[in-house]
């Protein structure tokens, strides 16, 4: 049980890594505002970690109980979501002076936001626990799937602090602040290249 905790939580802090908006959106908030920011939004980022380990580790072990309808409007919102995200980097990138509001005491609700509708978690999760567990699947149970859940959080946290300390560095805070409206523009687009991805996969989906 030992082993399979530990390869939870290294391969649930691999797929944080992986980039991604989520990833993009730490070392933005981080080089823009500061580790403190970054940091804040990936404790709010775990609230959707959590929803969506849960979601997967009940499906893996019992049925799969969420209609694809769900993870249809879930896209959507996501699209959205992205599309207004890269709305204000376009906003920050031509007035520099409100750059502010990616950061502060907003960032934890920003950080859950973008966790609970990411569409991607599910999946992901899901292949992350299939891929641990294999044929012990029995293993999940009512008193052993908040060990895998804390241990699938331990190892979001850890990237995410990781990527936190990363994106405060000086040297990369001291390249953002040259080249601020060019990577809020890349940002922007890169926000609005996911958000376009997500939709155009769902309507071949249906």
């Amino acid at each position: 049980m030992l082993s399979l905790l530990a390869a939870t939580v290294l391969s649930c802090a691999l797929v944080v890594l992986t980039p991604g908006p989520g990833v993009l959106m730490v070392l933005h908030l981080g080089a823009s505002g500061g580790r403190r920011s970054s940091f804040v939004f990936v404790l709010g980022h775990l609230a959707g970690d959590l929803v969506w380990s849960a979601l997967a580790l009940v499906a893996l072990r019992w049925v799969r109980l969420i209609s694809p309808v769900f993870f249809a409007a879930l896209t959507v919102a996501s699209a959205l979501y992205l599309i207004y995200l890269g709305i204000r980097a376009l906003t920050s990138a031509s007035a520099p002076q409100r750059a502010a509001a990616f950061t502060g005491g907003r960032a934890m609700l920003q950080g859950a936001a973008f966790g609970i509708t990411n569409p991607k978690s599910y999946p992901v999760t899901l292949a992350v626990f299939t891929a641990v567990l294999g044929d012990r699947i029995e293993l999940l149970t009512v008193a052993t799937i908040p060990l895998f859940l804390a241990a699938g959080l331990l190892g979001c946290l850890a990237s995410g602090a990781l990527l936190s300390w990363i994106s405060g560095l000086p040297a990369l805070r001291h390249a953002y602040g040259r080249a601020a409206p060019t990577i809020g523009r890349l940002v922007a687009l890169v926000f609005f290249g996911f958000a376009a991805w997500s939709l155009i996969h769902l309507l071949l989906r249906w």
